[in-house]
């Protein structure tokens, strides 16, 4: 969040460590003759660099970034030069953007005929050139392409669209019955129950196909109050709860349901969460266990009914049970049992199920953290030969792990204080390999010396970015995918809910594709969300296909989109900053939600306070009642102009001016005087603010993954390393 800045000056702090720290240097190595560790060989696996692989096979989808002037003559030549599918596909673009202009008869000229040589798309083809009559008045010759859609395909996304405009009461039934996933069938929905609200079973479709919808849970509200309701309309009112975090609501609904494992589990932690009838929630769990004692629900009902248990001493039973009988969560259970046993000083078996958690769960991220936990100690009391011991493993053991990337880069550290600079440079070339979309990777780039910018010279650095394509959906029909890679969005996303029918329990595809939707959209922070969330996944095959999706750059490109562009360039070169640094501080203070509000007032893509706002208009000669802080111009240009400042107060340190963006300068002059500042590595690690050490490492991790993704030369860097290093040296 964008604090503003105090007029009293910060302190000025004279000395090596000050000055060392402010031009990213790092400390020399004290020489320590001992050799340590071998890690295991890298893996096979390559990030795809930036190149046309990544790319669909046309000349007229690269031209939908570009704005409606901007491609009307390309658009053209295509169209009527080309004679591959691209002139098809160049006819309904064109027609499409003087439909936007208003320009009807233009359209229909392009648009004749169409159906026939590009079948792909014939019912939308219909459906612009009724749009395109009703832009010339005719009515009539409108109505009649939008039946003609109707009889001649009926069973497509784009009938419901027909019947949407024609309005029809049959007709709509027609939707409500054979299309309930379409987003025009639930607008029919809406206005029914707008009429007459007592309509429980249009209700129940609402709350089945579109329960992430707004408005939403006031439909489940009312049809909870029905009393013909089914156990598997529970079933789908629980769900639907559950979806919009009413965790309470959806507990009584789920206890209503029939019996499964995931609705029994469901009804006893919407209980607990709640806070209320704890005793209800604690049967319901063991309900659970009783009746379907193989279910994976059921070893996390027992953790469950650890946490509730009434002293921690009587958790231990549950606990064993969970590690006797529940692979998927004995590691859980191990952790708690080490806390339980040295909360009651039993320091002997704490130490055995320590010892069991590294020994028998070595791969678990609880060993991770425990193993990080025990190195840093090690570090902190300057043995790094203990630290480097401890945290080795972590990088290969537990690849998945949120630590191993910052395990490995701090190897390279503790292997530089032992004046092992062979074994450093090793450890930072693995991260790199390994863990390429990692804050850490980019820290360790920057100590091996790439040109990927460093704390003191990142702010001026003007990376040559090569602008994104959309991918290729790895989901849904060839109709959709199309209407996607032309920028249909609002078709494409029809047709898309149309045929997303396994929401509750997406594939991976089917999530990833939903995630490009969201963004093509423009609801950035869903999407970002979306497509972040499929590294949750936990069924072995489904694991599998997210590491082979995580090894393009259209995943990555995905879970780091580029909107604003424009604004965001503007206003960098005004201030003469990384636009990339920019943009990798608005997708994290933000997602790229123009209207995001903090609860502290924050607005806007750059959480500008509007008193901040206020403070910085005379500054810059614009009167502040003019502006906007949910314009994307006007909040950039806010929030560069402080970018900019809060990089003055610190000569152009980035590590100093984020951090001040998020605590303010008073915090940031307080570390100064009281950490270590010799290694700004070790400053980062030591900043004592949770929120703002994880937003330094998360805004230059945003800066380092933009500049591995769009930047052609540090993506095949990247690339190079994934392909070049295959083992580690031994001792």
């Amino acid at each position: 969040m964008l604090k503003q800045l105090k007029k009293n000056p910060i302190p000025v702090i004279v000395g090596a460590g000050l000055c060392a720290f402010l031009a990213g240097a790092m400390v020399s190595a004290p020489q320590l003759g001992k050799s340590l560790g071998q890690w295991l060989k890298y893996g096979n696996d390559k990030t795809e660099q930036i190149s046309e692989t990544s790319k669909a096979k046309s000349a007229v989808y690269p031209l939908v970034s570009k704005s409606l002037p901007e491609r009307a003559a390309k658009l053209a030549e295509i169209a009527e030069n080309s004679r591959s599918l691209d002139r098809e596909r160049a006819r309904y673009l064109l027609a499409s953007d003087y439909i936007e202009r208003t320009q009807g008869k233009k359209a229909l000229v392009l648009l004749q005929g169409l159906e026939k040589e590009y079948p792909i798309l014939a019912p939308y083809i219909l459906l612009k050139q009724a749009q395109a009559q009703d832009l010339l008045g005719e009515d009539g010759k409108a109505s009649d392409l939008r039946q003609k859609v109707l009889k001649q395909y009926p069973k497509t996304a784009a009938a419901v669209k027909a019947i949407y405009l024609i309005a029809q009461p049959k007709q709509q039934d027609i939707a409500i019955a054979q299309f309930p996933t379409h987003p025009l069938t639930w607008e029919i929905i809406r206005k029914r129950l707008d009429e007459n609200p007592k309509q429980p079973q249009l209700q129940l479709k609402l709350a089945q196909y579109a329960a992430d919808q707004p408005g939403t849970v006031g439909v489940l509200d009312d049809l909870a109050k029905e009393s013909t309701l089914k156990p598997e309309d529970w079933e789908i009112i629980g769900t639907a709860y559950w979806t919009n975090n009413q965790f309470e609501k959806a507990a009584k609904a789920y206890a209503k349901a029939p019996k499964t494992p995931r609705s029994l589990y469901r009804a006893g932690r919407g209980l607990q969460v709640a806070g209320k009838e704890r005793d209800k929630a604690i049967a319901t769990y063991k309900q659970l266990v009783q009746q379907f004692p193989e279910a994976p629900e059921s070893g996390t009902a027992i953790l469950r009914l650890a946490e509730m248990a009434k002293t921690r001493k009587d958790a231990l039973p549950y606990l064993d049970q969970a590690i006797a009988k529940f692979p998927n969560v004995a590691s859980q259970a191990v952790v708690e049992k080490a806390k339980i046993y040295q909360n009651l000083k039993d320091n002997k078996s704490a130490a055995q199920a320590w010892q069991l958690l590294i020994g028998k769960y070595a791969n678990s991220d609880e060993a991770a953290e425990y193993r990080w936990k025990i190195a840093q100690e090690k570090a902190n009391a300057k043995d790094y030969i203990g630290a480097w011991q401890w945290a080795e493993p972590i990088p290969t053991q537990n690849p998945t792990s949120i630590l191993a990337p910052r395990a490995g880069f701090w190897v390279g550290k503790w292997a530089t204080q032992l004046g092992k600079q062979q074994e450093a440079k090793t450890a930072y070339e693995y991260v790199i390999s390994q863990f390429p979309y990692s804050y850490y990777a980019w820290r360790s780039a920057a100590v091996l010396g790439l040109n990927v910018g460093n704390f003191n010279n990142l702010r001026q650095m003007q990376p040559e970015v090569v602008p994104p394509q959309r991918p290729v959906p790895p989901a849904g029909s060839e109709t959709f995918k199309e209407l996607y890679l032309l920028g249909q969005d609002r078709d494409a996303w029809l047709q898309w809910e149309t045929e997303f029918v396994n929401k509750d329990q997406p594939t991976v595809a089917e999530q990833f594709t939903e995630g490009l939707m969201q963004l093509a959209r423009g609801e950035n922070k869903l999407g970002i969300d979306t497509i972040s969330k499929l590294e949750d996944r936990e069924i072995p095959e489904e694991k599998a296909e997210y590491q082979t999706l995580s090894q393009q750059i259209t995943y990555w490109q995905a879970r780091y989109p580029f909107p604003y562009v424009q604004e965001i360039e503007k206003w960098s070169k005004e201030r003469q900053i990384n636009p990339l640094l920019v943009t990798a501080l608005i997708r994290q203070e933000s997602r790229f939600e123009a209207n995001a509000k903090s609860v502290a007032n924050a607005m806007g893509l750059m959480q500008v306070l509007p008193s901040t706002a206020q403070w910085i208009a005379p500054q810059i000669k614009v009167d502040s009642k003019t502006l906007k802080l949910e314009d994307p111009n006007d909040n950039i240009m806010l929030g560069t102009w402080y970018l900019d400042h809060t990089h003055q107060q610190y000569s152009n340190n980035s590590l100093l001016a984020i951090a001040s963006y998020n605590a303010g300068p008073g915090n940031v002059a307080k570390w100064l005087q009281t950490l270590p500042t010799q290694d700004p590595d070790e400053f980062v690690e030591k900043i004592p603010f949770d929120e703002t050490r994880n937003y330094v490492r998360q805004v230059l991790g945003n800066y380092w993954n933009y500049l591995r993704l769009y930047n052609p030369e540090i993506s095949a860097l990247v690339a190079q390393y994934s392909s070049e290093h295959p083992k580690l040296p031994s001792k």
